[in-house]
């Protein structure tokens, strides 16, 4: 590639924000027919490099050049009109539109002054088919799942860029047979020339699918590698600025070791939602963490929901410490010291307008309730710990969360329920685009906390670290509670993915 000459060169980016420098002479190098990673941790700059080079954000300094070419682009829009596409990490559609809608929104095909129906549901069934789906795309976009609203997404994306596609975490609500259609297709537009953006926290993806990377800490560029040449220990000591054997003590999280025979906290018996999940049991003992593991759509989120009270049961009874309770809301689970961190934090966690610290203590606070409200040196002191603890960054507890990565977004939502102190905390996929580093002291704390006795139900899609942290893990499949599996002598991720497919370990 080096004989090649670069489709796109951003060269000097720099970008600040009030109080945040985000970039500082940083440089991406893009050519035709790759798949170039852009890593670092969150809040290292990827986001804001991807922004300024979409139009969403006008760099402070810097140049960038399209097929030799300067270009200064001011819109989105514009971007799109160059041949430059992304797709968010947050699938950024409109749920109240039907696939075809969202597939040509903007750019709808007419015929004869009207929008040609026929022709645009025949293109857009064409290219669903070209990732091996098959949808009725005349159905409204909320009618489908996360992980097909996210295929979708890429597939207007497709539509639209003709040079450069962006992929702003693109598999982190896909399983893996979804991840690897998405893969084939990645590989198909790479060989007919297309530029490809991948940005991913999963390192098996970007070690399987990226052919050069462009590592950023702290808005920074550090350096622009061949995939091949870079061993994971060495690329993650770049992007988070250890040396490699300091990065040991961050590869390893100590599994939960809950005797097994402890005080029962909770127990649901029999508990289900028509067409959410069948009637399941469960005990959690004090201190444990219980694993939940299978794919996307097997009811990991939908038995965690019942626990929490947001969906109500059909039936079945639940017990905390041995006395039956009734968890119909939110409000009466975490009058019962439960805590649930949702996976889809974009609209059931974060309030996008509000700072950093007024997210953070709005679950505390409404314990309290609102007329007895938290002075604000005492808000200023809770947060400013769990800040720390977290390392949430930029470190301001002023700043709105909006203008946070996606990574440390998640960290403020974990700080909200580890503020109230819960009995039960259940996390559903609370590592999902966290850099390895967060994702490694994530788990440290889980494990810390249940050993001064706080239970935790965690969801995860990396079996990697349900398998690293959990004593025993519940496997579901089909809406169904399958199996549950000890993890006293470390049993693999091949016997688990035996249990989720339905074999026999």
């Amino acid at each position: 590639m080096s004989k090649q000459k670069a489709r796109l060169e951003m060269k000097g980016i720099t970008k600040t924000f009030p109080g945040v420098r985000a970039l500082s002479n940083v440089s991406l190098r893009l050519f035709p027919g790759e798949v170039h990673a852009l890593m670092g941790e969150n809040g290292a700059g990827k986001s804001t490099l991807i922004k300024v080079l979409t139009g969403v954000y006008i760099a402070d300094e810097g140049t960038i050049t399209l097929d030799g070419i300067p270009i200064h682009v001011t819109t989105p829009l514009e971007a799109q009109e160059l041949g430059i596409s992304t797709v968010y990490q947050e699938v950024n559609l409109c749920p109240n539109l039907s696939v075809v809608e969202n597939i040509f929104i903007g750019r709808e095909i007419m015929k004869r002054g009207r929008i040609d129906w026929k022709e645009m549901n025949r293109r857009a069934e064409e290219l669903l088919r070209n990732l091996n789906l098959k949808l009725d795309v005349t159905k409204t976009l909320s009618s489908y799942s996360v992980a097909i609203q996210q295929m979708v997404a890429i597939v207007r994306a497709l539509n639209v860029s003709a040079k450069v596609l962006i992929l702003d975490e693109p598999t982190s609500s896909l399983d893996m047979n979804e991840v690897k259609q998405l893969f084939s297709v990645i590989r198909q537009l790479k060989q007919q020339g297309l530029s490809i953006v991948f940005i991913s926290h999963f390192l098996d993806q970007i070690y399987e699918i990226t052919d050069r990377l462009t590592v950023l800490r702290n808005g920074e560029w550090i350096g622009e590698y061949r995939t091949q040449d870079l061993s994971r220990l060495e690329l993650v000591s770049k992007m988070i600025g250890k040396e490699l054997s300091d990065i040991s003590s961050l590869s390893e999280a100590t599994r939960n070791k809950v005797d097994v025979e402890g005080e029962l906290l909770l127990e649901a018996v029999q508990l289900s939602k028509k067409g959410h999940i069948e009637p399941f049991d469960l005990q959690l003992r004090k201190g444990e963490m219980m694993g939940l593991a299978g794919l996307l759509g097997s009811g990991r989120s939908e038995l965690a929901r019942l626990l929490f009270g947001a969906d109500k049961a059909d039936t079945g009874e639940i017990k905390i410490k041995g006395k039956t309770v009734q968890l119909n809301s939110p409000r009466q689970a975490i009058s019962n010291k439960i805590a649930f961190s949702s996976e889809n934090r974009k609209t059931e966690g974060i309030i996008a307008d509000l700072s950093i610290r007024e997210n953070m203590i709005l679950a505390i606070q409404g314990i309290k309730g609102w007329f007895n409200y938290i002075p604000r040196k005492k808000q200023e002191e809770i947060v400013d710990e769990y800040i720390k603890l977290l390392n949430i960054n930029p470190p301001n507890p002023e700043q709105l969360i909006k203008n946070l990565s996606g990574g440390n977004q998640q960290k403020v939502l974990l700080a909200r329920w580890l503020i109230t102190n819960p009995d039960l905390l259940i996390l559903d996929e609370p590592t999902r685009g966290i850099d390895i580093g967060a994702k490694a002291e994530i788990q440290k704390l889980m494990v810390s906390l249940s050993e001064k006795g706080m239970s935790i139900l965690f969801i995860s899609s990396e079996l990697e670290e349900v398998l690293r942290t959990c004593r025993r893990i519940s496997v579901l499949r089909d809406h169904k509670k399958v199996s549950e599996i000890d993890n006293q002598h470390q049993i693999s991720q091949q016997d688990i993915m035996k249990e989720i497919a339905g074999g026999v370990r």
